[in-house]
């Protein structure tokens, strides 16, 4: 039970982190203030746990058909509607082009939260 509780605690603090690196960059992601950072990221990870078994029901016959190769869009789509859904859920936080910046910050935060999940992991 300790070692899940950690793991979460890291993934929330990666979560945050990482949001607060990708509003640095021109993606369109602002985010008011850190507390509103840790603010989304644990709506985020709520948001991504109820949508994602959803979505994978949705997309099941289209990534059959296509023996699992639309997986990794299918993983991208659910990032980027997680992240909108959170910033409308969440005040102090904003996707300034819409879906664009949705779509453009998903990548974003997967590339940076990989990149420090790597310095953590190490």
């Amino acid at each position: 039970m300790h070692f899940d509780l950690v793991s979460l605690l890291i993934a929330w603090l990666v979560s945050a982190s990482s949001l607060l690196i990708v509003t640095k960059l021109p993606v369109g992601v602002e985010i008011d203030s850190p507390v509103k950072a840790y603010t989304s990221a644990a709506v985020l990870g709520v948001v991504a746990a109820v949508i994602n078994p959803i979505l994978k029901v949705v997309f099941f016959i289209p990534n059959l058909l296509t023996f699992g190769l639309i997986s990794g869009l299918v993983t991208f789509v659910v990032a980027a509607v997680a992240l909108a859904i959170t910033a409308s859920a969440v005040s102090g936080f904003r996707l300034r082009q819409g879906i664009w910046s949705a779509l453009i910050g998903a990548l974003a935060l997967s590339v940076v939260s990989n990149l420090i999940y790597g310095f953590v992991a190490a």
